[in-house]
């Protein structure tokens, strides 16, 4: 027969970013030290509130398996002292023991010993007490009299309650001078009082009737559907935050979602303001309207049920906010008396990294490689390529510039970007750093496309964020990231592990997706030359070998190892990949690499691709035992045989087509050439001797050319199969 476990930890208020995890790792450390202990369950379910972790062990076994364990002790015939030992160990009597033959005429004791099962309420106590002085919260505290020792139990709050139970039957724990009972409370307000639970099969109903909802996951689900509610009878939509739904989740146990109103004439402060502001601040969501601007409307989340529909709860949350976003207001409307450029000495004063000056200094940095960007041409002023994966807005690069015009922009960008973290609004809202430059640069008359790449120059940020495509940005934005990778790789403050202090493994993967998307012709190698040493006398073009070539040759493997993740990451095969992008590759080009993967990895899910791999491995591995690398097509002393002929005919037309369609970087194209070569070299290989007397060194020439034909699109010897 198998029953329900209950427990209940009740304790004072957990932090709402910690009670997720914390309900699964109740669970995860309780089945754990059940199945360590032997003790049989069907499930577990979690549950986390403000004021309680609780879960519920569904059914549990009367008691643990009995079990029969046996140990080998010494031969029977050995000193007293050795079988008295042994008989201590094992708690039997000299007559308990069983003697065997070990099958070299000696006899051998041996205990068997028989424990019974355990009794599943010890078993669950033991559990109980291992899991609460073994939890994992990440920050905890003592308290009481108790915590002036060490040894006394941490927890996120003062522990409050334990409830165990085992059906109706009460499993006796102490912990923290608690001992557990079958009493917890309701609602703060709805229901301070006591409440006795029965077992877990009435535990959820009897909080629900006392205003407390135990499933984080249904008062997700009440606050999501309510907010969008009250949002529509008001004519408005609800702008969505996974984030914030949570957050409110973890503040309440009774969730009532109410909507708010704020002044109108806060819509002047920019809406990224007023969103941050609400949501950081005050937990509040944002709506919008009809046309789909910010509206002045909000949803905060109440933890009760008010008499009056919550006019009072509405109006003390409405102050607040205005008192917020009076700051805001404050903040942005002093921020914009001033223009970027006049705060820029401040910039002198905040140190970037004590090894690399300050932020002035790196701002500098900036604008020269942007303007060099430019003036080398690797950022233009016409339309975008579209990339493999990621495609450029509808515009492109808007209308055509002079090179001339888009380097001083670039420059003019660069040398404002960093302007806003001196600026009030930045030093409320750090997330707001670029944004609010972008806004105070428009608002000061800068050219749109400057005020674009100050706003956007950070970005992308994360994976699921917008790449630049227009030329300022894309010159601001990757000139931003080539000098913090170089300058930290310089200094050798590289990533390690799962170390990554100065997020350069994302600023990698920035700049090459930025490359991708804008379609750059983009030397990498010359790239992390220039960030590190453009105008510098430092570095000698005739002396790779000097310290100064280190970073440079560190920092261009470090950009291959991310290109090979991100492919791998998007689906394309380890081994295509490697086929691609060559392990010390100096100076490759971005673009290509991730064209060139897309197309063999498609080449070769077909049957011409499947064939012609085949081929080139059989071709391959007749070179390598003949050691022979000369594809150089000598006259030919006789006739070839009518297969042999034909490949030389395939080769003759596939190998200029293919080096045409690479020139294009029209790399289906180049895999279509090639795929002319699966039929002559199958029936060359059926038919032709390649090691025949007079005839050797001319087909191994063929099948050499064949070979540096497929090694021009990728190395195909990497390629498994």
């Amino acid at each position: 027969m198998t029953e329900d476990f209950l427990l209940e930890l009740r304790c004072e208020e957990i932090p709402a970013r910690m009670q997720e995890k914390a309900r699964t790792d109740l669970a995860q450390l309780f089945g754990e030290r059940l199945k360590a202990l032997n003790l049989p369950f069907e499930s577990i379910e979690s549950y986390a509130t403000p004021r309680r972790l609780a879960l519920i062990v569904r059914g549990v076994a009367a008691q643990t398996a009995a079990v029969s364990e046996e140990r080998k002790g010494p031969r029977a015939d050995a000193p007293a002292q050795a079988i008295e030992g042994f008989l201590r160990s094992t708690g039997l009597t000299r007559e308990q023991l069983v003697a065997r033959d070990d099958g070299k005429g000696n006899q051998v004791l041996f205990a068997v010993i028989d424990r019974p099962g355990v009794v599943a309420g010890s078993v669950l106590a033991s559990a109980v007490g291992h899991v609460v002085h073994n939890f994992p919260w990440p920050k905890s505290m003592r308290w009481g009299d108790a915590s002036l020792s060490t040894e006394s139990l941490r927890w996120v709050r003062p522990l409050q309650g334990i409830i165990a139970l085992l059906g109706d039957k009460l499993v006796p724990v102490e912990t923290a001078g608690l001992k557990s009972g079958a009493q917890t409370v309701g609602h703060r307000f709805h229901h301070p009082g006591t409440i006795t639970i029965g077992s877990a099969a009435d535990y959820i109903e009897k909080l629900r009737a006392c205003h407390v909802i135990v499933d984080g996951a249904e008062r997700r689900g009440i606050i999501a559907v309510g907010a969008k509610m009250v949002a529509q009878m008001a004519g408005l939509t609800l702008v969505e935050d996974d984030g914030l739904l949570y957050e409110n989740a973890g503040l309440t146990e009774w969730p009532v979602p109410m909507l708010g109103r704020f002044d109108e004439e806060f819509l002047s402060v920019p809406p990224e303001v007023i969103q941050l502001t609400a949501r950081v601040n005050q937990k509040y969501f944002v709506c919008r309207d009809a046309d789909g601007a910010l509206a002045n409307a909000f949803v905060c989340t109440a933890n009760i049920d008010a008499s009056d529909g919550g006019w009072k709860i509405i109006e003390g949350n409405q102050k607040v906010l205005a008192a917020r976003l009076s700051d805001a207001r404050f903040f942005y409307e002093t921020d914009l008396k001033t223009r970027l450029e006049d705060l820029q000495p401040k910039l002198e004063k905040i140190v970037f990294h004590e090894k690399l000056g300050t932020v002035a200094d790196k701002v500098d940095r900036v604008a020269k490689l942007a303007r060099w960007l430019v003036e080398e041409g690797i950022v233009r002023g016409a339309p975008a390529k579209a990339g493999a994966q990621d495609s450029p807005s509808p515009d492109g690069f808007g209308l055509p510039l002079s090179q001339e015009h888009l380097a001083d922009m670039a420059e003019r960008a660069a040398r404002l970007a960093k302007a806003d973290l001196v600026t009030g609004m930045v030093g409320e809202f750090p997330e707001l750093q670029g944004l609010m430059g972008g806004y105070y640069a428009a608002a000061q008359g800068e050219d749109p496309q400057v005020a674009e790449a100050v706003r956007d120059h950070y970005k992308p940020v994360g994976q699921g964020d917008d790449v630049p495509t227009a030329p300022v940005t894309v010159a601001v934005s990757l000139a931003d990231k080539l000098d913090s990778l170089g300058r930290f790789f310089a200094i050798e403050e590289t990533p390690t592990g799962s170390k990554d202090p100065f997020a350069l493994r994302r600023a990698a993967l920035a700049v090459l997706r930025i490359i991708r998307v804008a379609g750059l012709d983009f030397n990498i190698f010359e790239a992390i030359k220039a960030a590190l040493y453009l105008g510098s006398h430092e570095i000698d073009d005739n002396d790779a070998s000097s310290r100064t070539w280190r970073p440079i040759y560190t920092l261009n493997g470090f950009f291959l190892d991310r290109l090979r993740q991100m492919l791998r990451d998007e689906g394309k095969r380890f081994d295509l990949v490697n086929a691609v992008v060559e392990e010390g590759d100096i100076g490759f080009d971005v673009r290509r690499s991730i064209a060139a993967c897309y197309a063999l990895q498609s080449f070769l899910e077909t049957d011409d691709g499947k064939n012609l791999l085949a081929g080139y491995k059989r071709a391959a591995n007749i070179l390598k035992k003949e050691d022979w690398s000369d594809a150089e097509q000598k006259t030919l002393s006789y006739t070839p045989e009518k297969e042999e002929a034909a490949l030389i005919q395939a080769l003759d037309s596939a190998a200029p087509q293919a080096d045409a369609a690479i020139g294009r970087e029209d790399f289906e194209g180049a895999m279509a050439a090639l795929a002319g070569l699966r039929a002559p070299i199958d029936a060359f290989f059926e038919k032709v001797m390649v090691n025949e007397p007079g005839k050797r060194e001319h087909r191994l020439a063929l099948l050499a050319r064949m070979r540096d034909a497929v090694h021009k699109v990728a190395d195909f010897s990497k390629i498994e199969g």
